[in-house]
């Protein structure tokens, strides 16, 4: 090695050792002032309590996916009907109904042992009605009992503000509304205790009338959707028909009335609201204020009954053929220059001239018996009683299936009956009064045994090629 490097390597040690221990200490001192800051901010952090640990964020619940395609139903216990509830269910929200509404009408529906039980099709056939069913003094016998005429009257008393101004606002005398509020539920005391959407799905299953029930429906399903009621207010009678004035809910929709003013069109808990619907329905039916419905007239003998043939004649034309109110005076018809003579037990019993507010009252139920026992109710409430003239009750009526023979055998004959269903309707009568004018007798077309012994007589009887 060369001694001249040697010494200079001998002169840098110390020199180098000194170097090295100025750094330990110099970085030393830097760590020391590290370490405290850092011993500072803990101490800091300590003082202030533990680290906040941020909370999680409560789960939001995510709102279920609306549901789409077929409502699945529990069974209602009738495959029939499970399966007219599957496919109206698709064809009510296909028409824009709401899917949640659609499934609440429809979700607890059950076969109705009136509607769906062995017995159907005579139960709630038209002919097992009532106003088609007895004898027409039979069935008058409660809408012109005295238990039903002292509850109008009653109620005339009780309501007098709430009637006046119906009867104000509408134009229908308010003993025509006592007399059909008496007529559909009593006066509200019995409106039906079924569910008018079960009822009418019934209808629809039984398949009678399946168009008619599910339009029904549809109607049913627009009322929740307006607003005008709630689900659980549509009770109903066996038929769909729901209220005090039982309203079928299309016609609910055409003509229910809030008339109490507290936003709704309760037919089932205002009397005021039932009564006004009722009235707004016959005034928009063409309900004619202060004429008459009927007047019972007198004939003069050897009357031709066969002007009682459903046509209406000019009142000059009934004064001219002798015919006088039986109560004696001139005819009071407060404007009505048209009526028809009805006979509805033959020429034995009671006759009326009829007029168009006769027909308004059929708007509510096709059945002239109905449309007279309003009459007459109505009239009693208000201390007219009648009629005056006695019923043939000694006339032994026709049973339904005897109507029919007696139907079927005019149409064998050629005579026009219509529909062969035991109901004795118009048709009908003027079918048997054609056949009477055949046989010599007097033609007031009432279906008596004299002329059904007759059609089913061995003997030769005339035929013809309609009825007049």
């Amino acid at each position: 090695m060369n001694p001249k490097s040697r010494v200079k390597d001998e002169r840098c040690l110390p020199q180098l050792k000194q170097g090295m221990a100025n750094m330990v200490i110099a970085g030393w001192a830097r760590s020391k002032w590290m370490v405290t800051a850092a011993v500072c901010g803990l101490l800091a952090s300590c003082a202030n309590g533990p680290p906040t640990v941020p909370s999680p964020k409560p789960g939001v619940e995510q709102p279920p996916a609306p549901e789409t395609g077929p409502i699945a139903y529990p069974s209602s216990g009738h495959l029939g009907m499970d399966a007219w509830r599957d496919d109206f269910s698709n064809r009510a929200m296909g028409a824009g109904h709401d899917r949640a509404l659609v499934k609440s009408l429809l979700e607890g529906i059950h076969p109705l042992p009136l509607w769906l039980g062995a017995e159907i099709q005579a139960q709630t056939a038209p002919s097992a009605q009532a106003e088609f069913a007895k004898p027409i003094w039979d069935y008058l016998k409660v809408p012109m009992g005295e238990t039903r005429i002292s509850a109008g009257q009653a109620k005339l008393a009780s309501l007098g503000p709430t009637l006046d101004s119906v009867e104000a606002r509408y134009g229908v005398d308010k003993r025509v509304l006592l007399a059909i509020w008496g007529m559909e539920t009593n006066f509200g005391g019995f409106i039906g205790n079924d569910d008018a959407a079960n009822a009418l799905a019934n209808m629809a299953v039984e398949g009678r009338r399946r168009k008619f029930a599910e339009d029904e429906l549809y109607a049913l399903m627009t009322i929740v959707e307006r607003g005008f009621a709630r689900r659980e207010d549509l009770g109903s009678g066996w038929a769909g028909a729901m209220g005090q004035t039982q309203f079928m809910p299309s016609t609910y929709i055409a003509h229910a009335e809030d008339f109490d003013g507290d936003g709704r069109k309760d037919v089932w808990k205002s009397e005021a609201d039932a009564l006004a619907s009722a009235a707004n329905y016959l005034a928009r039916s063409g309900y004619v204020k202060g004429q008459p419905w009927g007047i019972e007239v007198r004939l003069p003998d050897n009357f031709d009954y066969s002007l009682s043939d459903g046509n209406e004649r000019r009142m000059e034309t009934w004064m001219a053929a002798g015919l006088t109110p039986i109560i004696g005076g001139p005819f009071e018809t407060a404007g009505a220059e048209f009526a028809e003579l009805w006979v509805p037990a033959g020429h034995l019993g009671p006759k009326y001239l009829l007029f168009k507010n006769f027909n308004v009252f059929k708007t509510y139920n096709r059945a002239d018996s109905y449309a007279f026992a309003v009459g007459l109710s109505g009239d009693a409430i208000v201390g007219r009683r009648g009629p005056l003239t006695a019923w043939p009750v000694h006339l032994a009526p026709l049973t339904v299936l005897e109507i029919r023979d007696l139907q079927q055998a005019l149409a064998d004959r050629g005579f026009d009956v219509g529909a062969v269903d035991g109901i004795a309707g118009r048709r009908t009568k003027l079918a048997v009064q054609a056949f009477q004018k055949t046989q010599g007798l007097v033609a007031d077309g009432y279906p008596t045994r004299q002329v059904l012994d007759l059609l089913k007589s061995p003997e030769p009887v005339a035929a013809v090629t309609g009825s007049n």
